[in-house]
């Protein structure tokens, strides 16, 4: 995945999460806007979005930390 498509999946993720989204209600809202996108991708991107506004918003943040834990554990159970 490019920057830009990195960037752009971030600032979308950052746009739709609330904070009562589970991690499924936000890959879905992603997707909608993304849909090339895969899981690992938005993923990275809730990575690289929580690193960027960690000190912004903690709710946001919480979530997307979530999004981005849950894809990281399902990929070792593979």
């Amino acid at each position: 995945m490019e920057a830009e498509e990195m960037q752009a999946i971030a600032d979308t993720l950052m746009r739709v999460v609330t904070p009562d989204m589970n991690p499924k209600q936000l890959l879905k809202a992603a997707r909608k806007e993304h849909p090339e996108a895969s899981k690992k991708d938005i993923a990275r991107a809730a990575f690289f979005s929580i690193i960027a506004n960690a000190e912004e918003d903690h709710g946001k943040t919480k979530n997307l930390k979530a999004v981005a834990e849950a894809e990281r554990v399902g990929s070792k159970a593979h």
